[in-house]
């Protein structure tokens, strides 16, 4: 399986400054390449290399194997843009949203992630150096710093593409790597239903609750810290902004991934499968008060499901999505169903045979056995597999290459 390992590069003023250089060149012939394919309705990779290559090469100075990068990349972000529309993403054909989307070409931000190959960039892992060309020329000896185990899987695993990263002033390399995947788990003793939810970011059926408190609250004070620094709107209020954009982000994606590693490895212990919800949609399904709009937009139960999903794959432990209609109204015991079962957020008392329990626990457990059945008629193990990197594309979940392309993006 793929996975990408992130490596933080530590440059000096003036390797950082050939390294912001280069992505400014590769991003304003990125710019070029997309306005030239939109005015000739020419969107295919060697179709538009035949009109765009030469003037790419010499007016940016970018060499052969950068600059058919730029091309590929801007390919990619006009099919990426092609597969929303064609999905819906970006409304229906005509409307505001959809003329936005098409009635101009692709841009890329000035620091966009730029794509490399091996012919580009060469790793020194033992020494925790890299090799890498730039616009100024071949930088040889640039310091990234890693973890042992980053180490380890750089060393055996890395393949392919890397992309240059420049976020909030730090550099990034983002490096795949294949990865081998544990033998499936194909006949489970049991299965691990999970329950997620906004109070409880995640409830087994074992019992277990995996509480959201602290990100709660945590998510409740940033808002109210932003909302604050925006109507102040001094200089400092928003270089204060600035600096706390992405804390919220980093601790829900810390948080979801421990729970996923718990999850996993507990399944992984007891030989048994882990049993989700299927819960696509659920934004568009479900109408909410105005208070309540911003807790359930901040859910992040999609992220949730794909740690849980590519962590289990990478251990061999199956995964079964089951449908979520009714689980917090129907009974673990009896399988009574009835809007009045649930009496409060945590509590259950079911109205035909009197069993009372924490909703979330029983909603688990009703996971946990409709899992069972799914799998006792032979469903097979519905983990995906991580989606591939996508080069200027756009939608919900995008690599760092794919969210350059601004016009490209649908609204989160």
């Amino acid at each position: 399986m793929k996975l990408v390992m992130q490596v933080k590069l530590l440059p000096t003023p003036k390797q950082a400054a050939a390294l912001r250089a280069t992505l400014r060149a590769c991003n304003e012939a990125a710019t070029w390449v997309g306005q030239v394919a939109f005015e000739n309705d020419m969107k295919k990779n060697f179709a538009l290399r035949r009109l765009t290559y030469d003037e790419v090469k010499t007016r940016w100075g970018l060499g052969a194997q950068a600059a058919q990068h730029v091309i590929k990349k801007t390919c990619d972000a006009y099919a990426v843009l092609k597969a929303n529309l064609e999905a819906g993403n970006l409304g229906r054909p005509g409307s505001k949203r959809y003329r936005k989307a098409t009635d101009k070409p692709i841009a890329f931000r000035p620091e966009g992630a730029q794509p490399y190959d091996d012919r580009m960039l060469s790793w020194q892992t033992p020494e925790r150096r890299v090799s890498i060309w730039t616009v100024t020329g071949r930088m040889k000896d640039v310091a990234f710093t890693a973890s042992p185990e980053q180490l380890t899987t750089l060393a055996r695993y890395r393949r392919g593409e890397s992309d240059l990263v420049c976020r909030d002033g730090m550099w990034f390399l983002l490096a795949t790597c294949e990865v081998p995947e544990a033998p499936l788990n194909i006949g489970p003793v049991d299965v691990l239903g999970i329950d997620m939810g906004i109070v409880n970011i995640a409830t087994t059926s074992d019992g277990e609750f995996l509480a959201g408190r602290e990100l709660n609250r945590s998510r409740v004070r940033e808002r109210q810290l932003r909302t604050k620094l925006q109507k102040k709107n001094t200089p400092s209020a928003k270089r204060r902004l600035k600096k706390r954009r992405h804390k919220e982000a980093r601790r829900a994606r810390d948080i979801n991934h421990k729970i996923a590693k718990h999850v996993v490895a507990e399944a992984e212990r007891t030989g048994r499968g882990i049993a989700l919800e299927n819960l696509r949609g659920i934004r568009e399904r479900v109408r909410l008060r105005k208070p309540q709009r911003a807790t359930h937009s901040s859910w992040s139960f999609a992220q949730l499901g794909a740690f849980i999903a590519y962590k289990a794959r990478r251990a061999g432990v199956p995964v079964v999505y089951v449908d979520p209609a009714y689980t917090s109204r129907t009974c673990a015991e009896c399988g009574h169903v009835d809007k009045a079962n649930r009496v409060t957020q945590p509590w259950f008392a079911c109205r035909s045979c009197g069993f009372a329990a924490h909703a979330d626990w029983n909603a688990s457990r009703n996971i946990r056995a409709r899992a069972r059945e799914l799998w006792r008629r032979g469903a097979e193990s519905t983990a995906p597999a991580p989606p591939p990197r996508q080069r200027g594309g756009a939608g919900r979940k995008r690599s760092s290459t794919a969210s350059d392309a601004r016009c490209a993006s649908p609204a989160p």
